[in-house]
């Protein structure tokens, strides 16, 4: 099994302001699909205290790229359709990346 350091880091943000949205229930979803779909020996899950986009909602990072406006109702339909599929690109780029799926809901947005 690899270790932390040569696994994708997927950064969720811990920080007040998402606390208060709900990030704890995020959390927990994120552990049991990360466990459903067999990814813990690719992905580990960070926490991160903030991500500095507060206005933007829960936000998950991966490489150079922001998952905005993460919330328990829509971390699934997100996690699969969206960041699973950029972490699986392991060669891409952040440009390089499929299109977010749902712009109204999240949105990508770089620091």
């Amino acid at each position: 099994m690899p270790n932390d350091e040569e696994k994708e880091s997927l950064y969720l943000c811990m920080g007040s302001a998402c606390h208060r949205l709900g990030v704890y229930e995020i959390l927990e979803k994120l552990q049991a699909l990360m466990a459903a779909m067999n990814l813990e020996d690719r992905v580990v899950l960070k926490g991160h205290f903030c991500l500095d986009n507060c206005s933007e909602g829960v936000i998950i990072k991966v490489r150079d790229r922001h998952f905005l406006n993460i919330r328990p109702s829509n971390v699934e339909a997100m996690f699969r359709e969206e960041i699973v599929p950029f972490l699986l690109h392991s060669d891409a780029s952040p440009e390089d990346a499929p299109p977010c799926a749902c712009a109204t809901e999240a949105t990508e947005a770089t620091p």
